[in-house]
């Protein structure tokens, strides 16, 4: 059987069932197409927390405490590992069994380039998987910053036009595999829409955690910009629900204050989505996925899709979202429908709700069509020669 392993933060970021889902999608994905598959993860020196974000160590921190609560609940107990300290202490497999692991395995996936040029450099064909185009592509381009791409044989990235003709930001020689996120349609079945009034929903960060990125001599909007141009969106729809699981610093508070004033409806993330389980059962609760992007998904042309929207439309619940130019791949229309101005974020809802048991049905399709792991990760190793 052919080995593959999987890289990626898991512990990095506790109570985060979404990302968890980005990960899992990966891991079980390769396993249902015949692969033996290993999930590791690192944790930097400082980097184990309480609860309450007081440093503690590898034995009594939450960070591995929500790793092997994850790793249980999806049987991968025995092919897993958190490494603390460059491999010092960990749980689960070890540094050496991972070390004759990479000796054996066909794939490593570097999800957002976690692992680097770490102990599993071994492996037979790497492949470096980018989650955040325009960024990852703007730091590889920049010489003042300390990013590095090297040691892969591929990279893969969900930003669905990085590197075609007219993308702006230069890709200095790398050669960039488009490519969908896979979703787990068996973990998100399709089930009926909750009853009463349309409930719109996501999940978000107020701040991009990168800071304001640069090209050239233009800084690109973040995800706040953009909320902040459809502030008015709930007075603009009658009956329509809107609610932000949203992780907000204090800071921020004049932000949220406005956003509740505008009507929306704002809960913390780590309450309603904390688990791979919770997360998915906010998705499912919802009537359909309203969200921005960030600035550079959108005033680049990415083609960036998220693997978010993609679990909603899985579920049978449509997305409105903001138009990154995923037409390529994803054409919007039933099911998908995007915009670009407050105008057409209020048209595209009215529209939606207005046919929103055929939206559902055809939400569910284009999943089925586009999204499905074993589509999207087949294509993807028939593209790098690899084989399970």
């Amino acid at each position: 059987m052919a080995i593959a392993i999987v890289g990626g933060a898991l512990a990095n970021k506790p109570f985060n069932g979404g990302e968890a889902w980005v990960r899992l999608s990966w891991v079980l994905g390769l396993r249902q197409l015949g692969f033996d598959v290993y999930f590791v993860e690192e944790l930097a020196d400082g980097a184990c927390v309480t609860e309450s974000g007081q440093p503690a160590d590898l034995a009594s921190c939450v960070n591995r405490g929500y790793f092997e609560s994850v790793v249980a609940d999806f049987g991968l107990e025995g092919n897993a590992a958190l490494l603390y300290g460059g491999g010092r202490e960990s749980t689960g497999l070890g540094l050496a069994e991972l070390g004759d692991l990479a000796a054996d395995a066909d794939l490593l996936v570097d999800i957002s380039g976690h692992l680097g040029a770490g102990p599993l450099a071994g492996s037979r064909t790497r492949l470096y998987v980018d989650l955040d185009p325009g960024f990852t592509q703007a730091w590889h381009a920049d010489e003042r910053v300390a990013f590095a791409l090297d040691g892969y044989d591929h990279y893969a990235t969900v930003g669905l036009n990085v590197g075609a003709p007219g993308w702006p930001i230069p890709s200095r020689g790398i050669e960039w595999i488009p490519t969908l996120p896979p979703v787990l349609l068996d973990e998100w079945p399709l089930c009926p829409p909750p009853a009463g009034p349309p409930r719109l929903t996501t999940i978000a960060t107020w701040r991009s955690p990168y800071g304001p990125l640069e090209i050239g001599d233009r800084t690109m909007r973040s995800k706040h910009h953009e909320f902040r141009r459809l502030i008015e969106l709930p007075e603009r729809l009658e009956g329509v629900a809107f609610v932000l699981a949203l992780d907000i610093h204090p800071g921020d508070s004049a932000d949220l204050a406005a956003l509740q004033a505008h009507g929306w409806k704002v809960v913390n993330p780590r309450e309603v989505a904390a688990t791979p389980g919770a997360f998915r059962d906010y998705v499912q609760g919802s009537s359909a996925e309203f969200s921005v992007a960030q600035g550079v998904y959108a005033e680049s042309s990415s083609g960036w899709f998220s693997d978010r929207t993609g679990v909603y439309l899985a579920s049978g619940r449509p997305a409105v979202v903001q138009e990154t130019g995923i037409a390529n791949e994803l054409v919007p229309g039933r099911g998908l429908l995007t915009f670009e101005s407050l105008p057409e974020a209020v048209a595209r809802v009215e529209e939606m709700v207005a046919s929103h048991a055929e939206h559902c049905r055809a939400a569910r399709s284009l999943a089925v069509e586009h999204l499905g792991s074993e589509r999207v990760l087949g294509r993807l190793l028939e593209r790098i020669g690899v084989g399970a």
